[in-house]
């Protein structure tokens, strides 16, 4: 921002955050540097459509609740033909480390993982719709304090949001717990003296470029892909799919390998493991009775004894699943189901039909949604809490 300004650019720099727009108004003064800076969502962008040549966000979009919106708006503001450039932490640098650290102390909050937007699977996903071209490369951050790990720590503490809500939320002792826990991480990673800090982290650099027309604009909350209206509920369902996935990926992805390994109760002798697998390889079989119920027909041949069969197979199966593997399959099929939602009409998730998961009531398409692909994640993520005490 600052080179672009004094390269004689018109900068225009946004955030959420007014205390920190403040700062940025001070030092652009200091510098002689004419930036205006704006209050505004990353979400809901309050600028015209096409209006920018170049869009960027560093570690900043990233952090927003709802990445689908995200997504959309940096395209909306940019002109056909210009750039959308983003630096993400990755989910296995050190920042996506200490973002595991923190979310071990915390209820999942719901919304996906920050440090998906610097997985290139992810953001490919996100940035398709008015995208004519997508670049990628992982590039390393120097962090350099001239202060020790746990001084550093406190500074984050201090300054940086994403750390600073965590302590917030937390009870003395859970306060104590995260900042002893990261500064063993800032310790492990430092590579100067005890009495400085040097520490490199991944990120990944996104370079996206705006497709030549504006005619097919990305799907928002008020669009399909197909450009007809979307039904508010299929949108808000679809989320909330997300969410749940999301949770479970950003939870299982911070506990150890023998943890993964473990048991997730006594009665049910399956590791956590593979519980994330099954809930990941299930997805499609939901949505697929969804489908069925919403197209008016009943569905008989599904049957607990069927399922527990089906299970069983599946534990056997993926006995020695990876987290790796487990994680991408959660995120792959999550997705997908997602998008199937999104599909449904209003009268498709109020039509009904004889279930024989229900006993064979008549159930609507959305208690199946709801009952099964949505629910399935958040009852698994408990119990699997409830197994490691957390």
């Amino acid at each position: 921002m600052d080179a672009a300004a004094r390269a004689g650019a018109q900068v225009i720099g946004c955030d959420i955050s007014t205390n920190w727009l403040e700062k940025a108004r001070g030092r652009a003064a200091a510098e002689g540097l004419e930036i205006t800076f704006e209050e505004g969502d990353a979400e809901s962008l309050p600028y015209a459509d096409a209006q920018f040549d170049v869009v960027t966000s560093l570690f900043g979009a990233m952090f927003a609740p709802r990445p689908n919106l995200v997504a959309a708006e940096l395209t909306r503001v940019c002109r056909p033909g210009g750039m959308i450039a983003m630096a993400n932490w990755t989910p296995g640098g050190f920042v996506g480390q200490m973002f595991i650290t923190i979310s071990k102390h915390l209820a999942p909050s719901g919304m996906p993982a920050p440090a998906l937007w610097g997985d290139e699977a992810t953001v490919r996903d996100r940035l398709h719709e008015g995208i004519a071209d997508l670049k990628f490369a992982l590039r390393i951050n120097h962090f350099d304090y001239p202060f020790s790990p746990d001084a550093v720590v406190d500074f984050y503490r201090t300054n940086y949001g994403p750390m600073s809500r965590a302590f917030t939320s937390l009870d003395v002792n859970g306060q104590e717990k995260l900042r002893s826990e990261l500064v063993r991480l800032w310790s492990a990673h430092n590579y100067s003296d005890r009495y400085t800090t040097k520490v490199d982290a991944e990120y990944l650099e996104v370079i996206a470029t705006r497709g030549p027309s504006i005619l097919d604009p990305p799907v928002t909350s008020d669009t399909h892909r197909i450009g007809s209206p979307m039904s508010r509920r299929a949108k808000l369902l679809a989320d909330r799919i997300e969410e749940g996935a999301a949770a479970l990926a950003a939870f299982a992805e911070g506990i150890s390998e023998a943890e993964w390994r473990a048991p997730v109760s006594g009665s049910d002798g399956r590791s956590i493991g593979v519980i994330v697998s099954h809930v990941a390889s299930v997805y499609p079989i939901e949505i697929d009775l969804a489908r069925t119920i919403a197209s008016g027909k009943a569905v008989t041949d599904v049957t607990w004894e069927v399922v527990a069969e089906l299970n069983a197979k599946h534990a056997q199966d993926q006995a020695g699943v990876t987290k790796a593997a487990a994680l991408e399959l959660l995120r792959r099929n999550s997705r997908e189901a997602a998008a199937a939602v999104r599909a449904f009409t209003d009268d498709e998730l109020d039509r009904a039909a004889p279930f024989s998961l229900s006993f064979g009531a008549p159930v609507t398409a959305q208690f199946v949604i709801e009952d099964h692909a949505l629910r399935h994640s958040w009852h698994h993520l408990a119990r699997i809490r409830t197994a490691l005490g957390r």
